[in-house]
Order: C-alpha cells, then sequence, then structure tokens
C-alpha cells in the first residue's frame, strides 16, 4: 500500500482535523455584508489554503482602492469569534486516526499556513495539541503553501525523511505542497474537490477521516515497515 517506509504523518489543520474553512467562509460573506458589499462563492474558495495575509492582499485587490480592510477583518474577526467560542469544531474521526497512529508508534506533526499564535489556540481548544510532537507553520519558513517549505520543516523537526512521511491534506494548494515535499500525500476533500492535477498527486483520495482510518488499518503503517514486507 505504501511505497516507502511509514515512519510518521503530517497534518494539515484547517479544513481538516478542524472544521474551519466553512466558518470562515461564512465570515468571510458576513464581513462583507456588514459593509454593504458582496463576495461570490468562487472568490471565497480561490482563498482556501492560501495564507491569510496573502488572502487579505486579494481582497484588497478584489474590492479596489478605498476599501477599509481594517474595518473588514474587524467584521470577520468578531464572526469567527462567536462560533469558536462556541466550541471548537473538530473534523469527526479526527481522534480516532490520531490515536491510531499514536498507538503505532507514529511522530505527528503539523504542517499549516496558518499562524503559530492561531494553531495554539485552534489546536488548544480542541483538546488536540498534545497529539503533535512538532508544529511547523508560516511562521517558520520562508514560503508558505503551495511551495513545501512548511512540509519539509514539520519533517525536520520530526527527524523523519519526508519519503517516509505520510501527509494529510483537504485543499489543492496544501496537496501541492505536500507532494512537492516528497512526503506519501493523502486527500481528505473539504470543500473543493481535487483538480485533474493534484488527483494525480494523491497517493490515495478519501471521503473523510474515518475512510482513512479504515484505509490504514488495511495496510497499518508501522514504523519501519513498507508495502513491500509481508
Amino acid at each position: 500500500m505504501f511505497p516507502k517506509p511509514v515512519k510518521a504523518a503530517l497534518f494539515d489543520m484547517d479544513g481538516l482535523l478542524i472544521d474551519t474553512e466553512a466558518v470562515y467562509i461564512d465570515a468571510l460573506q458576513a464581513a462583507a455584508a456588514a459593509m454593504g458589499l458582496e463576495m461570490p462563492l468562487d472568490f471565497c474558495h480561490s482563498m482556501i489554503g492560501i495564507p491569510g495575509p496573502i488572502c487579505d492582499g486579494m481582497i484588497r485587490d478584489f474590492y479596489g482602492p478605498g476599501f477599509e480592510l481594517e474595518t473588514f477583518s474587524d467584521h470577520f474577526d468578531a464572526h469567527t469569534a462567536r462560533v469558536f467560542d462556541a466550541g471548537m469544531p473538530v473534523k469527526p474521526g479526527t481522534v480516532e486516526l490520531l490515536d491510531f497512529l499514536v498507538a503505532r508508534g507514529l511522530p505527528l506533526g503539523i504542517a499549516t499556513s496558518s499562524s503559530q499564535a492561531t494553531v495554539a489556540k485552534h489546536l488548544g481548544r480542541a483538546g488536540l495539541i498534545d497529539y503533535f510532537k512538532a508544529i511547523a507553520t508560516r511562521d517558520d519558513v520562508p514560503r508558505s503553501k503551495p511551495h513545501p517549505d512548511v512540509y519539509l520543516e514539520a519533517a525536520r523537526r520530526l527527524g523523519v525523511a519526508p519519503e517516509n512521511c505520510l501527509a494529510f491534506e483537504d485543499s489543492n494548494t496544501g496537496l501541492t505542497a505536500a507532494h512537492a515535499a516528497g512526503t506519501m500525500a493523502i486527500m481528505v476533500p473539504d470543500i473543493l474537490q481535487p483538480t485533474d492535477e493534484v488527483r494525480a498527486k494523491c497517493l490515495h483520495i478519501a471521503s473523510d477521516l474515518h475512510a482513512v482510518l479504515h484505509l490504514l488499518r488495511k495496510g497499518t503503517p508501522v514504523v519501519g515497515v513498507s508495502a513491500a514486507d509481508p
């Protein structure tokens, strides 16, 4: 099942472990509406997997000169705070999958385009942060996804070669980064389905994290064991 021995697993966060992308899209459209504007869903989708500072530039360019980004950001932050204060929405199957991998001796890492502060807040509130021995964020690398830097850094912090890491992603941008890093990349689509180009880069495409767990149980990744081993 696995082309190389599996010695670690790397995870994106938003849209994969935590159901934040739908919240962010609602917040984008709510912020625009609060300012008497509209934000098309297609434009929201174009920002999935893109680091926040780059999204800010995209939004500013979309609305043009005179757009009050700070006011927009205040509305966006207020919307997301209301949702997240009510409880961090963890994706179904997350805890079961992480428990399964930890029980089999695999160190786990986070490779995300979010900031260090956001990762600490979200994973902490979700009760997931202690699962991860390494966390690499956009603050830790010179280039964000779709470049491979954050995956390379997460693997380095775990002390495992990227080619011996399973990587789990929900977005086309993230999967491109994981593949470019040389990991064995599995996609669990959240809002957008993989493009044909990204589909060709996936080791596997799973419908959800429960499906990932089922997949791994069929070919359990044990440290130092590859698909070629009995």
